[in-house]
């Protein structure tokens, strides 16, 4: 993706996970704004999009950030929200185990008192630990940890699942916690 896609991209991000306002966008309770009323917000602050660079960071973004609704008239971050979203779709069981990658840094904190969301609303959750490592990297030295989701699942915690894959809950005790690696 070309530098000025990046550049769109992180500003679809901002308006439809923290910042609606910066596009001028009303988010309803799931997350979902006008697709419409999001390209017309980002060209009045300066930002060059269109449906065409849309399709296009879509199809190469490699975390699948966003997703249209059938009929394409409006448009959604899938996950990462800081702004008050419900999460999309019912709660599900999850599997036995799950992973979360993170940064070496912040482990002895994780494993004294949980994951927890932090600015965002939820804790993202892997479903295999390549996919954790990945996502560790990108907060410094990785560490992965295994998740016991379903036993978490099993005490009253609920899991919910985005349509990229993401596992999203509110928060993980350390008691569910283990690392992996």
């Amino acid at each position: 993706m070309n530098r000025t896609l990046v550049q769109t991209s992180k500003f679809v991000s901002l308006a439809l996970r923290h910042d609606p306002s910066a596009a001028g966008l009303t988010l309803d309770a799931q997350g979902w704004a006008d697709l419409d009323a999001l390209i017309a917000g980002a060209q009045a602050a300066g930002v060059a999009l269109d449906r065409e660079a849309l399709a296009v960071i879509m199809a190469e973004s490699d975390k699948a950030r966003f997703e249209l609704s059938p009929d394409a008239s409006r448009i959604r971050a899938v996950h990462g929200h800081s702004v008050d979203v419900e999460a999309h779709g019912p709660a599900e069981t999850p599997p036995e185990t799950l992973w979360h990658g993170t940064a070496t840094r912040v482990l002895d904190a994780i494993l004294r008192d949980g994951l927890k969301p932090g600015a965002r609303r939820f804790v993202h959750l892997s479903s295999d630990a390549a996919m954790a490592r990945a996502v560790g990297t990108r907060h410094g030295q990785p560490v992965v940890l295994s998740v016991a989701a379903g036993a978490a699942h099993r005490a009253g915690r609920a899991f919910h699942r985005s349509s990229s894959g993401v596992w999203l809950t509110s928060a993980v005790e350390p008691a569910y916690l283990a690392v992996a690696d």
